[in-house]
């Protein structure tokens, strides 16, 4: 009962945020226009802020761990791998390879990442060394297979080359935590003002993003294209942490470690890819319904792994 209490403490309190932003939506207290604009608050600036402050404050030199960072690569280009080669083989309709490839990998890694470890630890733990060895491969990925599979405007070469690095140079969770780790490296102290106005963008951050996360949600597109959006969402849920879990904890991965990485391999699919999709012409109602019911399932499946690691003491 022990175990099982701390799971639901783990969990519930991040995805009920996610139902009130749901349920305000609904009430229309939120509206449709305040989502978009806060979303890009909250990834611009209140979440780089976030890991900024995480970053700085924490003794980098312990925090930074090699075999943690390549096993989050690794099993990152591993899982994509697999889930692009099953795509090619079983999806026929060319313009939903991508869709489906993205919406089987890309986690919200960060928003939820921070909020679990936050709720559990206190602070955003290892997800910001998550972030690093897996967040800049995801947005190759994206692009490279939006641009593959789109129908929109082919990139090739020095084109193609230059989006992809201008998208992980200007990624601002990316500038976040680059920008942190010299503050942590030189032991820099904040101005008392500084400080607690930083802090206080800061602690707003994970429940607004939350909020958000659930006024974007829309129930009725989860039931469109069905049968790729259920083996999509089996694979983000189940299937790869079911594979790769068992290979950290056999590598010795535990507690914080242990966490960021169930939160790289199980969270719900990130609103990004529906954004992608729509914006570089491919399948946009499939990543929508798989970013759809990723979510609704998560607060399951999450729930029960951290359940199952607790019960057998890994966190």
């Amino acid at each position: 009962m022990e175990n099982f209490l701390f799971s639901l403490n783990a969990t519930v309190p991040v995805f009920l945020i996610i139902f009130l932003g749901w349920f305000l939506k609904e009430k229309k207290i939120i509206s449709k226009e305040f989502v978009p604009t806060t979303n890009d608050l909250v990834f611009k600036i209140l979440l780089p802020i976030q890991l900024f402050m995480d970053i700085s404050s924490t003794d980098i030199r312990s925090m930074v761990d090699v075999k943690f960072m390549v096993f989050c690569f690794v099993s990152t280009v591993i899982c994509i791998g697999l889930i692009w080669l099953f795509a090619v083989i079983f999806i026929k309709e060319k313009r939903s390879i991508g869709s489906f490839v993205q919406g089987a990998y890309r986690g919200s890694a960060a928003i939820l990442g921070v909020a679990f470890s936050q709720n559990m630890y206190g602070n955003s733990g290892m997800v910001p060394m998550m972030i690093i060895a897996s967040v800049p491969f995801y947005n190759v990925m994206a692009v490279t297979l939006y641009t593959i599979y789109g129908e929109g405007e082919r990139l090739h070469g020095k084109q193609f080359v230059k989006k992809i690095l201008l998208g992980i140079v200007k990624n601002p969770i990316i500038i976040g935590i680059v920008c942190g780790i010299p503050f942590a490296l030189l032991n820099v102290q904040f101005p008392t003002m500084i400080d607690k106005t930083l802090s206080n963008l800061a602690g707003i951050t994970a429940p607004l993003a939350l909020l958000i996360v659930g006024a974007d949600f829309e129930g009725a597109k989860a039931i469109k294209k069905l049968n790729l959006t259920i083996v999509a969402t089996a694979i983000k849920l189940i299937v790869q942490p079911a594979i790769m879990l068992p290979i950290a904890i056999l590598l010795g991965f535990r507690n914080q470690e242990l966490v960021a990485i169930v939160i790289m391999l199980s969270a719900p699919t990130t609103v990004a890819s529906y954004i992608m999709a729509r914006s570089m012409k491919n399948d946009e109602v499939l990543s929508c319904s798989i970013v759809v019911l990723t979510t609704l399932f998560s607060s399951v499946t999450i729930t029960a792994i951290i359940y199952i690691l607790k019960s057998l003491q890994y966190i």
